[in-house]
């Protein structure tokens, strides 16, 4: 039956001609040839071809465009590809969802759910992407799983940013930005040959900015932007059958964390709530502003983040059809921040100091060719990745601050994980006629994690009473020996910064660090049709299935069953689109309608421990997704092209049962939508062009936006907040809880709007352009996070504009 509705959809977006695809632009500094619209190639199958002959569901940004609308971070590239959004997190990692799929969660070793590459070179873990959208040749969004090619984590889809390659003569170029909150942003590179068939190619980009938010509670500012990254590539030639292509990346960032915005004040323990609440309903929410945002003078964020990575690549023609590319890799990423993650001025929930680094080998060795109307492909791949993470957190302002008696006010939680991952996969597509191609392709991998998580109290905090000798004056470490020696057991005593966990046997404790080993296996596999109708119409229809490895969290945990891991996620999908062109190839477009069946979808809930709820990781047993897709682009006359996009969907959840964030025991949120997936995200572009004089002159607006979405799993239950009391309006009526909005944990619907208008002369010798983003100053947010005792919103840029001045040789 699902089958049935996706190809009748497809025929439906057929023959009705709805619009939709990305594709090239025209050239730069010269009138366009003619009205049609040229097209883009891509390497989505690991192979170069025309995006239009690939049957799957494709975005591509073109580097032209990518620097006409000034998309240089990874936020500002994700949005502009509806069904793809990103959140930013209060730990300051990305999380990044596709067509509803992704994972809540802010650990700095965790798998995301669509896979990030760099000239199929992997950045397996988010954070290590930041500064990879610079000196591009276009950026390729692959929706749906793919798990056969791109291999496990990438139930939601894969990104891969193109780089810029060494070209066959000397150029060199820079352009040099000026914009709101004294933001200098330059960039440059130098690429040739240095030798017969041996090509270099240097890029640079670099940015320095004041700070742009503002502190609610007194006179001081935070957000300054403060990094620099560059990659070298080096091409050679050896012999007509060798390429052999090194690339080295690095970069530096020092930029401050973004600051949140407080929404909402919920303590956790009822019993200690009066003197904590007293203190933050005193404490005002945000104002609804852009530049609105908060935090405590012992957590001013700060930000000291680097990543290098070395890649060598090979291609081999064994024949005249048959290649051998290998590709050998490794990354290392280092963070030390401090976060304040509740957006106030008090110390609810601040990260005095996180440290932690990532160092990732990968290598990966496939062959390719053909066979008459055979086209195969068979390979393996390794990966030996090491993370660790180790969050410092001070919470006085916080009834876990003697809940019950005790003084808990610090706490670290190191995590320190070493995963190794080996796969085999395969790949099939013969040509039946010459308009049927059936496709086939799978993958078996392994992973294997092994965590180390050390859960300790680093002692109290300044200012708060040191361990007097009795139950109602201690610090954790004293609470687990006092209630250890009540139980007449035998047990080893702790001390600070010992490790521990409170649920042990008879409730006591468990003395010691937490050992966690997951091993699992998979096997994704794709079969798929495509027809092609006539040289301007490919229909296609495939059905896959994916998964995504298994994690432990980073979390500060006063259980053992916090410290557990989630299992593998899978994705059987449904799809069927077509892509074709129109009116003489002035119109194009793509539409895709697809069904998921997710299960075991990993996401971050809570569980009730001796200080409330707190967080830990869940499998969701059952959910669904279903939506359509379309983009259109259309050259409506040689100086202007129309540019239309837009994703559906509809999610649900149709099993799970947990405690909720709110503090209520087995909540049934079946029937709930999934986290960060609206129903509608959208983007619309108009671009002019036209010779004047020697050049061009060019201008274009563009909008992207989408409906309102859930930031955690049953944010639009009703908000109780505190064990006991069952509504946040009666927490509210005794003055123990507030919030800005009763659904707090939703994200408003938002729209921003960008523009750009410029003069550039022939042959794209010379540019200058006026530009500005958000220009409507729109106020939105991407994330609501729930801190220790309430929520926090991330929010957006406010208007920002300047002017860009460049040169090319």
């Amino acid at each position: 039956m699902t089958t049935k509705i996706i190809f009748g959809a497809a025929a439906f977006l057929a023959s009705a001609s709805i619009p939709a695809v990305a594709l090239a632009q025209t050239g730069r500094g010269t009138a366009p040839a003619s009205v049609g619209v040229g097209e883009i190639v891509v390497t989505a199958q690991k192979r170069s071809e025309s995006i239009n002959n690939i049957g799957m569901s494709i975005a591509a940004i073109s580097g032209s465009e990518l620097q006409d609308r000034r998309l240089s971070d990874l936020e500002e590239v994700i949005t502009q590809v509806p069904g793809l959004t990103f959140a930013a997190s209060q730990y300051d990692t990305p999380i990044i969802t596709l067509r509803g799929v992704g994972f809540n969660e802010v650990s700095l070793g965790v798998y995301p759910a669509t896979s990030l590459y760099v000239d199929e070179v992997p950045l397996p873990f988010p954070a290590m992407a930041s500064h990879s959208a610079f000196d591009l040749e276009r950026v390729e969004v692959l929706k749906g799983p793919q798990g056969v090619l791109f291999g496990t984590n990438s139930t939601g889809g894969a990104v891969n940013f193109i780089a810029a390659k060494p070209t066959s003569d000397l150029s060199a170029g820079f352009d040099l930005s000026y914009g709101r909150f004294n933001t200098i942003e330059g960039n440059m590179f130098v690429s040739g040959p240095i030798g017969e068939n041996v090509g270099l190619r240097l890029a640079v980009q670099s940015a320095n900015g004041d700070a742009w938010q503002k502190s609610n509670s007194r006179d001081e500012k935070n957000g300054k932007k403060d990094f620099t990254v560059g990659r070298l590539t080096l091409q050679v030639e050896p012999s007509d059958s060798v390429r052999l292509t090194a690339v080295a990346t690095g970069w530096k960032d020092t930029s401050d964390p973004l600051a949140m915005q407080f929404v909402a004040a919920t303590p956790k323990s009822w019993a200690q709530a009066n003197a904590t609440a007293t203190a933050q309903n005193a404490v005002p929410f945000s104002p609804e502003k852009p530049r609105a945002a908060d935090w405590s003078t012992i957590a001013e964020p700060r930000g000291d983040k680097d990543f290098w990575q070395l890649s060598l690549r090979g291609e081999f023609d064994i024949s005249n059809s048959t290649k051998f590319t290998s590709i050998v890799a490794h990354s290392e990423y280092n963070q030390d921040q401090t976060i304040d993650t509740d957006g106030s001025p008090l110390n609810s929930s601040d990260i005095l100091r996180t440290v932690g680094f990532v160092k990732s080998t990968f290598f990966e060795g496939r062959v390719d060719g053909e066979i008459g109307d055979l086209r195969w492909l068979v390979g393996g791949n390794y990966e030996d990745s090491h993370t660790y993470e180790n969050p410092f957190i001070q919470f006085v302002d916080n009834t876990s601050n003697r809940p019950q008696g005790f003084h808990v006010n610090r706490t670290v939680t190191p995590n320190d994980q070493k995963i190794k991952s080996y796969a085999f996969f395969g790949n099939l597509d013969y040509k039946v006629t010459d308009q049927l191609t059936v496709k086939a392709g799978a993958r078996y991998t392994q992973t294997k994690i092994n965590s180390f998580i050390c859960n300790a109290d680093p002692g109290n905090a300044p200012g708060v009473p040191d361990v007097s000798g009795t139950e109602l004056n201690a610090n954790a470490a004293y609470a687990f020996n006092y209630l250890g020696g009540l139980s007449g057991r035998d047990f080893d005593p702790v001390g600070v910064n010992d490790c521990f966990v409170l649920d042990g046997p008879v409730g006591v404790g468990i003395p010691g660090p937490f050992y966690g080993r997951l091993k699992e296996d998979n096997v994704s596999w794709r079969v798929g049709l495509d027809y092609k109708l006539n040289p301007d119409t490919l229909l296609y229809a495939n059905v896959s299935k994916g998964y995504k490895a298994g994690s432990f969290p980073t979390i500060a945990a006063s259980t053992n069953a916090q410290l557990q891991p989630v299992t593998q996620e899978s994705v059987l999908a449904f799809e069927a689109g077509v892509k074709a062109s129109f009116a003489d190839r002035r119109v194009h477009l793509n539409a895709a309608a697809f069904y998921y069946d997710y299960k075991d979808k990993q996401a971050r809930d809570s569980t009730l421990t001796l200080f409330g709820p707190l967080p830990k990781l869940s499998n969701v047993p059952k959910s669904r997704i279903w939506g359509i897709e379309g983009e259109l682009t259309a050259a409506v006359t040689p100086e202007l092209t129309l540019k239309l996009a837009g994703t559906y969907l509809n999610t649900r959840i149709k099993k799970f049962s947990a405690y909720s964030v709110f503090g209520v025991a087995d909540t049934d949120f079946a029937g709930e939508d999934l986290s960060y997936a609206p129903d509608f995200t959208y983007s619309a572009a108009i671009d002019y062009r036209k010779p004047v004089g020697s050049g061009d002159i060019f201008a274009g607006v563009s909008v992207s936006g989408q409906t309102k979405s859930e930031a955690i799993i049953g944010a639009r239950l009703p908000s109780a907040t505190i064990a006991g009391v069952p509504t946040l309006a009666q927490a509210q009526d005794v003055g123990l809880a507030k919030s800005i909005k009763e659904h707090y944990f939703m994200i408003d619907s938002y729209a921003t709007v960008d523009a750009r208008l410029g003069y550039e002369a022939e042959d794209g010798l010379w540019k200058v352009m006026l530009w500005g983003k958000n220009l409507t100053n729109e106020y939105y947010f991407t994330n609501v996070a729930p801190s220790s005792e309430g929520g926090a919103r991330t929010v957006g840029r406010p208007a920002t504009y300047g002017i860009t001045v460049g040169m090319k040789y």
